[in-house]
């Protein structure tokens, strides 16, 4: 193939290959599904969208949401965990997690989640500048 060859075929073939969704129109497929009372079909989207982007964690909390919303409580338990593995510096990851084992009757470990969604939140605001008022 001639050079001149080459570039024409990718040329064409990137005009004519068909385009994937992104992952936040993933996740916004996987919000609106959820609205529509489908989360059995919107945990399908967050996954496609957390296929196309491992770091979108709006597509992992709609997953969690929505394996929740679909009675599938232990898979909701699962994928929170592996949030708060992912991301263990976001109090709503350790949120998520409480909800979901709430969610499942696991009263004790859902406090505990809760306690660490606290604690996390704490050291963030910690770690954050003082606003203008505290230092009057």
């Amino acid at each position: 193939m001639k050079p001149a060859d080459a570039s024409t075929f990718i040329l064409k073939t990137a005009v004519t290959a068909p385009q994937q969704p992104d992952a936040e129109a993933l996740c916004q497929q996987g919000l609106d599904l959820l609205a529509g009372g489908e989360p059995a079909r919107a945990a399908k989207a967050f996954r496609a969208a957390m296929d196309a982007d491992p770091e979108n964690f709006e597509a992992h909390h709609g997953l969690i949401r929505a394996l929740r919303d679909a009675g599938k409580l232990e898979q909701s338990i699962g994928a929170a965990l592996a949030l708060t593995a992912l991301t263990p510096g976001d109090p709503l990851a350790h949120t998520a997690l409480s909800i979901s084992l709430q969610a499942a009757g696991h009263v004790p470990q859902a406090e505990a989640a809760a306690a660490q969604a606290r604690i996390v939140e704490w050291k963030v605001q910690l770690q954050s500048p003082p606003c203008e008022e505290s230092l009057k």
